[in-house]
């Protein structure tokens, strides 16, 4: 778990960093002068820090959720999976071109019972962002994705995918080799399997990026997400030719989880530890996992052919449209 001293802190969160640092301030205090007990002191204090970090969760505005969605101390697909589950073993390449370090999976086991997890994977620092491309696959990651879904479908074992991405790869040898061609192939196999899927969004679900593994039978999203088809920046950028309105096109895009409910689009928000995942990895886990454990159970109870039926039927009835 992070300590005080190597967390980074948003804007917003300034409040809550102020009071860590009275905590540090009174601990070293402490082990100065032993005479005086600053034990209530510093419990007082930690209470405080936790008050501070729940009203922070009941008031944020849409951008600042896309900022949390971002917090670079937010746990990842491979941190999660490391808190949920036991014996992953993660399995590479597409069998064609190459491995995409921004696309992750293999089987693990979740309280036993094993399945398979696929997600994308961005950065902890500046050497693993570029190696992992800031979690922006390529085609390659797309179809390593699809072999270890069709893996998971042969031996019959539920799929469970992680969505955190800014989007695909968006550079001109990632055309070269079929981007389009690679999310839309997934998109239409997901469709298919006979076994349970399960979506979750853990950061940012941003546009065919983000669907490329995305079609499941239940969508659930963490508390602080996004889901949707542009970034508040770039949408921004293309009706008022500027990133300023960021913060206005957050709000008017519709993105966060509880929209995303609202309007049918998911079935379920994971809440989070006060503040955002990024204050309790551990925490963070074991709700995650639990929400995972029953949906699986209820989608379970389905045949295969109920369950693809069930499935398809959930992506006919999104949006709206009117026929002339």
């Amino acid at each position: 778990m992070l300590t005080t001293q190597n967390r980074q802190f948003l804007e917003f969160e300034k409040n809550i960093k102020e009071i860590l640092d009275q905590i540090e301030e009174t601990k070293n205090l402490a082990v100065k002068n032993k005479t005086i007990d600053y034990t209530p002191t510093i419990k007082q204090l930690a209470l405080t820090a936790v008050e501070k970090r729940r009203e922070l969760t009941s008031n944020l505005t849409p951008w600042q959720r896309v900022q949390l969605s971002r917090h670079p101390d937010r746990p990842y697909a491979l941190k999660l999976i490391e808190k949920m589950s036991t014996n992953f073993v993660e399995l590479h390449g597409d069998r064609n071109y190459k491995d995409d370090k921004a696309m992750i999976g293999g089987f693990a086991q979740l309280d036993g019972e094993t399945m398979m997890f696929i997600g994308q994977q961005k950065g902890t620092n500046t050497k693993s962002r570029q190696l992992r491309n800031f979690g922006m696959a390529n085609p390659e990651g797309y179809r390593k994705a699809l072999r270890l879904m069709k893996l998971a479908d042969k031996f019959n074992k539920p799929i469970i995918t992680l969505v955190d991405t800014p989007g695909a790869f968006p550079g001109i040898e990632a055309e070269e080799r079929g981007q389009g061609e690679a999310i839309a192939r997934n998109i239409y196999e997901m469709f298919k399997f006979s076994v349970p899927i399960i979506v979750v969004v853990i950061g940012e679900g941003a546009s065919g990026g983000a669907l490329g593994i995305g079609v499941g039978d239940r969508v659930l999203m963490l508390e602080n997400t996004w889901y949707s088809v542009i970034s508040p920046e770039s949408c921004s950028s293309i009706l008022w030719r500027s990133w300023d309105k960021k913060a206005t096109a957050a709000e008017q895009l519709k993105l966060t989880a509880t929209d995303m409910l609202k309007n049918g689009l998911i079935e379920e928000i994971v809440p989070e530890p006060f503040g955002g995942s990024h204050w309790d990895y551990d925490e963070t886990a074991q709700i995650l996992k639990k929400y995972i454990k029953k949906n699986l159970t209820e989608l379970q109870t389905l045949d295969s052919k109920t369950r693809i039926d069930k499935r398809i039927e959930r992506y006919n009835k999104l949006g709206h449209w009117i026929e002339r």
